[in-house]
């Protein structure tokens, strides 16, 4: 590191470090609010049950106990996650810590990731 430039960068970074300026990178798990890691969503929830992308290939199930199963193509369950309701506006949190967000801009109609996803009728 001959480089005045990066020596002193890394000074920095390193008192910077230290002094406890750097924050911690949280899991999508322990930012999901407590009370509802546990908690089922209401069985008479206006949002549960399948939803469906307009050509069918992607299908997310919204589930009674506050989880969501999601299949992609052939790929059963491909996503598993918790999911929590607020208004019309929906948060998830995969299994694998990813992280994603919706609203829903009617009782049949999704907006979530760049996609439209419209309630499957019985």
């Amino acid at each position: 590191m001959s480089n005045p430039i990066l020596i002193i960068a890394a000074s920095i970074i390193a008192i910077a470090a230290s002094l406890g300026a750097v924050a911690p990178i949280a899991k999508a798990e322990e930012t999901m609010p407590t009370q509802f890691s546990n908690q089922a969503q209401p069985k008479n929830h206006p949002y549960l049950g399948m939803w469906v992308t307009g050509d069918g290939r992607i299908r997310q199930e919204l589930l009674a106990t506050g989880r969501y199963d999601e299949a992609r193509g052939n790929r059963q369950s491909a996503y598993q996650g918790r999911y929590v309701v607020t208004g019309n506006h929906i948060d998830y949190w995969d299994d694998t810590g990813f992280t994603a967000d919706g609203t829903f801009v009617d009782n049949d109609t999704l907006q979530h990731g760049g996609m439209t996803f419209y309630r499957e009728k019985p």
